[in-house]
């Protein structure tokens, strides 16, 4: 894969149509703060200082298991382990999760345009046997499936900002979004940080396709900055465009948005601002067509963290962590076949589970999960910033202190602030209302998150003891992957036939 392929893995991944029409919308409503577009340029500051100290280290350790070998190579091997099961919890989460919400939005607009009255699991387990199809081909077709999805949901928001720029709202062009002033009133700017880093997650999935890769330690860094510049300046400009569109006083008070049309069933609905006053520009089309591409949004968010989490299962297999016939490949697509497999056989499963239970799939399914991935995203982030500053502390490697300390040490601090503060809303992230009572589960499921790397780091720990050389491998690929033993160049030795 080139830079522009890994590029549609982590915007996809990001999933700017549902991010925009769904999660920012929310978010203004939620937590009434309407310097959201201020966010999201804070953490285009923040999550570039992150890729500077990430790409840097990219330049010297490769591999599918990215964070998990990066955490690895710096702050040990029993941390690294630790990392992987983060990650596994994480990824698996947020994957699963979005099937929720998929099978709604697919659901919804299929009953409405052909009168039919199909359930969502119906179109879940397809979605995921097609999706289980796609993770055993070859990388670079799942990479042209979506480049063609994200073209489309791009497509959609851009003809939306624009209508919005010729014809704003009824409160007009307003530029005090834009200012940090105005994400610092009303003291809910933590609430906001919250909400406003879940549209990220999947930018740094770029070392996962590392060895399938042309020149990896170029590839990695360049697709890196090119997609926190594109999803940051995007998601500012557009959260701005879908303020303006309804008024920031509207979109951020569930009165004003009954009052203006904005509902669903009566009730206030932020989430159909862009379709709604996109329609008024620009005709019902654009309601049918936007409706229609969020659910390929969410097809296309889907495809990229199926693809990141069998990497992880893959790596993870290689190195016998998990067993050794996780780490098969195809022999004519190379693609990590007995993880992708497994993959799609938890999510199955989880899915089925919901579905028998009768559990409402965007409440319970989409918001349990995806919130808890994110959780676990931001902690991986975290953790990544300071093993970078740690690999690089006794052999610079000739590298700058800007790039192998500086940058990564602040992206490190502000993360762990972030961590702290999804932590201490997680009962709003699963609530939709600040002042709502806890809910057991915002303690459950953040446990479940830091719980995961606890078990890792005991795993570690026994592995030491009674299996020294897997212990010794943590991080380095397995035996047929030594990261360290890649110059630039130089390509990896091939998967032995046993691991076929």
């Amino acid at each position: 894969m080139g830079v522009s392929d890994i590029v549609f893995f982590i915007v996809a991944a990001a999933a700017p149509l549902t991010a925009v029409a769904g999660g920012q919308a929310v978010a203004y409503l939620v937590t009434g703060n309407q310097g959201l577009p201020a966010v999201f340029l804070f953490y285009g500051i923040v999550l570039a200082l992150f890729a500077t100290g990430y790409a840097t280290m990219s330049h010297y350790v490769t591999g599918a298991g990215a964070f998990y070998a990066y955490v690895a190579r710096g702050l040990g091997r029993a941390a690294g382990l630790g990392t992987a099961f983060i990650a596994l919890v994480a990824y698996n989460a947020m994957q699963i999760g979005i099937y929720g919400l998929y099978g709604v939005a697919l659901t919804g607009y299929l009953n409405l345009k052909l009168g039919t009255s199909i359930d969502w699991w119906v179109v879940v387990l397809l979605t995921i046997g097609i999706i289980g199809v796609l993770g055993v081909l070859q990388i670079d077709l799942n990479a042209k499936v979506l480049g063609v999805v994200l073209a489309a949901e791009v497509f959609v928001v851009v003809l939306f900002d624009l209508a919005i720029l010729t014809d704003p709202g009824p409160q007009g062009l307003t530029w005090s979004q834009f200012l940090p002033t105005t994400a610092l009133e009303g003291g809910t700017l933590g609430a906001a940080l919250v909400f406003g880093i879940a549209s990220f997650v999947g930018f740094e999935s770029a070392a996962l396709y590392s060895e399938e890769a042309r020149d990896p330690r170029r590839t990695v860094a360049r697709a890196t900055y090119i997609a926190v510049a594109l999803v940051a300046i995007f998601y500012a400009v557009s959260s701005w465009l879908l303020a303006v569109a309804a008024g920031p006083a509207t979109i951020t008070s569930p009165e004003r948005l009954a009052a203006e049309g904005y509902t669903t069933a009566g009730a206030p609905d932020p989430t159909t601002v862009l379709f709604i006053a996109g329609a008024e520009r620009l005709g019902a089309w654009f309601a049918d067509v936007g409706g229609l591409f969020f659910a390929t949004s969410l097809f296309a968010a889907l495809l990229s963290f199926h693809n990141a989490v069998a990497r992880y299962i893959f790596a993870l297999g290689r190195e016998r962590v998990l067993p050794a016939f996780l780490s098969r490949v195809n022999p004519r697509t190379e693609a990590p076949y007995a993880a992708s497999l497994t993959q799609t056989a938890l999510a199955l499963a989880i899915v089925a589970v919901f579905a028998v239970l009768g559990l409402d799939p965007v409440l319970t399914l989409f918001t349990w999960l995806t919130n808890t991935g994110a959780l676990g995203v931001v902690a991986l982030l975290s953790l990544l910033s300071f093993s970078v500053v740690a690999f690089f502390l006794s052999d610079g490697r000739g590298e700058s202190r800007a790039k192998r300390l500086i940058a990564p040490l602040l992206a490190g601090a502000v993360l762990i602030v972030v961590l702290v503060l999804v932590v201490l809303n997680f009962n709003v992230l699963l609530t939709g209302d600040p002042a709502a009572p806890l809910d057991p589960l915002a303690v459950v499921l953040p446990a479940v998150v830091l719980g995961a790397g606890f078990v890792g780091l005991l795993t570690a720990l026994f592995l030491r003891s009674r299996s020294p050389a897997v212990y010794a491998g943590i991080g380095e690929g397995g035996p047929a992957y030594r990261a360290e033993e890649r110059t630039p160049g130089v390509e990896s030795p091939p998967v032995p036939e046993e691991q076929r």
